[in-house]
């Protein structure tokens, strides 16, 4: 019998799962000395005074193993956005679908709240999930330069 996966936003106490899906996700993308973020961290920026994202999980009776991370941006030019950080399907529970249906919720909520633009970033030599993101029709840029700074 298949596990009844279940998508709902986030608890605080959702996030040392978060935490290990974040990386997860940083040991696909061979970053995983990158990620310093905590619990703690994730609790605070979260789920404190000031929360400054939000996050959407998959579980079944196994527990959470997927993840949408977004928050509300701004464009000069459109207005409000919204920008999805990271979206992981652990491995093992990949292919069910829930990928999809956790991208699709972050976008009918970019929708609701009357966004102009609903954003990510995908690494050039990610094709699976770039193949993923075509089926969306959605614009991957090649002409953005990523600039940032590490403080």
């Amino acid at each position: 019998m298949e596990k009844e996966i279940q998508i709902r936003f986030a608890y605080k106490e959702d996030m040392p799962a978060v935490l290990e899906l974040i990386r997860e996700l940083a040991i696909y993308e061979h970053a995983e000395e990158q990620v310093t973020n905590t619990v703690e961290q994730l609790q605070e920026d979260g789920f404190g005074d000031n929360p400054v994202f939000e996050c959407l999980v998959a579980e079944d009776d196994s527990g959470v193993f997927a993840f949408a991370l977004f928050y509300t941006s701004y464009s000069t030019w459109k207005g409000t956005c919204l920008y999805l950080e990271d979206l992981l399907v652990t491995e093992a529970k990949r292919r069910t679908g829930t990928g999809s249906v956790l991208f699709e919720t972050v976008l009918e909520i970019a929708k609701d709240r009357g966004a102009k633009r609903f954003e990510w970033q995908v690494l050039e030599w990610n094709e699976p999930a770039i193949n993923f993101y075509k089926k969306y029709n959605a614009d991957l840029d090649p002409e953005w330069v990523n600039g940032k700074i590490f403080l």
